[in-house]
């Protein structure tokens, strides 16, 4: 089981005892003996200061790199720094903040954060959602009223700086929130890995369906990896895993791309990690990419409101347009006529200022080739929708009618078809991807490259079935050893000689 660890400048800034978790000092944790040293732990820095080159930036630092789960993380610190991403947070809550403080009748309000939690059990909803933000122990957000309420700076605490009157509810909030990972880690500890599972179980076409999110976590379980399926209520608990596995629809202004980046900066291992999903979710940029390393695609024309009346000439009728964006078929539609395409493109460019143009190459089918780790994994064909020239058909009144797929064995698939996927895969990074792809006669294009692709039990897995999961699963338990086996040399900083100052 992991040690619980709390970290300070001087003992007498915690005086109190939690069950199961050791306090030490800063110096203690920077050089440890011999018997912690190397040791699984869970790290709650609560040093006067993290500015940069203190003791408690150190801390954090050398946790990272020692695969300790330590709250705050470097990434947290440089993110509390950041009045800019404050900002985005407080849009992305802005619902919550509203609710939570529409009854306060002064223009500027203080929000203290213990472990999550707040005096006022009115403010815990608000407190909560900010500790998943900015997994930071201790938390002071300052909040101002402009027209409506704004989050105008959030910092970490010092322990100094905690007023008398609130000890007790500190002590009382850090119990609870110790107890918490006492449960998690009792029920994982006879495993090597934890592994998280991002859901979402309202998603009306998720990248998995439910046999197939059981089949993963039994595959799993046989590499003896504890797996937790986990929402989007869970981003405060990623330090609590090795590993992060998205089964939900990315995309870039989305809270899949923020678990993703979270996990990604406190040493995760990612499928898939921040810099494939921005690739693979814009078509601008994945056109581009493709098109610079001579990767065959359907000849296309990047759009805007200068260039669209070229769209003609380029192309003749009928022809593709996409939204940069789109996932599962929307956002793509055919336009038959220079009227019928004037009329699409309009509604288009009230979403963004650029779009795809492509020719239209009808086919029964597109190939889609599975890729993890720079290998092959798998191959389907994906048959078009019945009476529909996509694999989806999003007109239909049930709203998505799907076409058949067929998992073909990779020695079956023609060599250009999987010599041309690997190429593109590739040009993304060595996560996980499906690359879909058009073959007329000898010549085989590149449609798209997904990442976070479909794996659904009775599809993509009817001819692997359990070896597609265990494969997978296998790759994410490799790239935790891996990481697992740096060394890391004992001490390798310089402590400061001056007292770090009070946050």
């Amino acid at each position: 089981m992991a040690q619980s660890l709390i970290v300070v400048d001087k003992l007498t800034d915690w005086p109190y005892t939690i069950q199961d978790t050791q306090v030490v000092t800063a110096k203690q944790y920077l050089n440890p003996p011999d018997d912690m040293d190397g040791k699984p732990a869970r790290i709650v820095n609560l040093c006067r200061s993290y500015r940069y080159q203190s003791i408690g930036y150190y801390v954090s630092l050398l946790a990272k790199a020692r695969n300790h789960k330590v709250y705050p993380g470097i990434t947290t610190i440089q993110d509390i720094k950041s009045l800019a991403i404050s900002r985005v947070i407080s849009d992305d809550i802005d619902e919550l903040i509203q609710s939570s403080l529409k009854k306060l009748k002064d223009d500027h309000f203080t929000l203290s954060v213990y472990f999550g939690k707040n005096l006022t059990t009115h403010y815990d909803k608000l407190a909560s959602k900010l500790f998943a933000l900015f997994p930071a122990p201790l938390l002071r957000a300052q909040f101002v009223f402009k027209k409506k309420w704004l989050l105008q700076d959030i910092s970490a605490v010092a322990i100094s700086d905690v007023p008398e009157h609130h000890r007790a509810y500190l002590n009382k909030f850090a119990e609870l929130y110790f107890a918490r990972k006492r449960i998690t880690a009792y029920r994982k500890q006879i495993a090597a890995y934890d592994l998280a599972i991002l859901i979402n179980p309202d998603e009306p076409t998720p990248p998995s369906n439910p046999k197939a999110l059981d089949a993963f976590v039994a595959a799993a379980e046989k590499l003896n990896c504890h797996v937790e399926l986990i929402t989007k209520d869970d981003y405060d608990r990623l330090r609590e895993f090795d590993g992060l596995f998205i089964r939900v629809t990315t995309a870039v202004n989305h809270y899949s791309y923020r678990f993703s980046r979270r996990a990604h900066a406190e040493g995760l291992v990612v499928i898939d990690d921040p810099d494939s999903i921005v690739k693979c979710t814009n078509k601008v940029y994945l056109t581009e990419l493709l098109h610079k390393a001579h990767v065959p695609v359907p000849k296309s024309m990047i759009l805007h409101k200068d260039n669209h009346k070229d769209v003609l000439h380029q192309f003749g009728f009928p022809c593709v347009l996409k939204l940069p964006d789109s996932a599962f078929s929307q956002g793509v539609v055919k336009a038959h006529s220079q009227e019928d395409l004037e009329e699409k493109m309009s509604l288009f460019f009230e979403r963004s200022e650029l779009i795809i143009a492509q020719e239209f190459l009808p086919t029964d089918f597109d190939w889609r080739i599975g890729v993890i780790n720079r290998k092959l994994l798998f191959a389907c064909k994906y048959f078009m929708a019945k009476d529909h020239w996509q694999i989806y058909d999003w007109s239909k009144d049930k709203g998505d009618e799907l076409g058949l797929t067929q998992a073909v064995a990779l020695e079956e698939v023609p060599a250009e078809v999987l010599k041309t996927a690997l190429r593109a895969a590739n040009l993304i990074g060595d996560g996980f991807y499906g690359v879909d792809l058009k073959q007329i006669g000898k010549q085989v294009v590149v449609i798209e490259v997904n990442d976070n692709p479909s794996i659904d039990h009775g599809l993509e897995d009817s001819l692997l079935q359990h070896d597609l999961y265990f494969n997978i699963m296998r790759t994410i338990i490799e790239r935790i050893d891996a990481i697992r086996g740096r060394q890391i040399p004992k001490e390798v900083v310089t402590l400061p000689q001056r007292e770090p100052a009070l946050a």
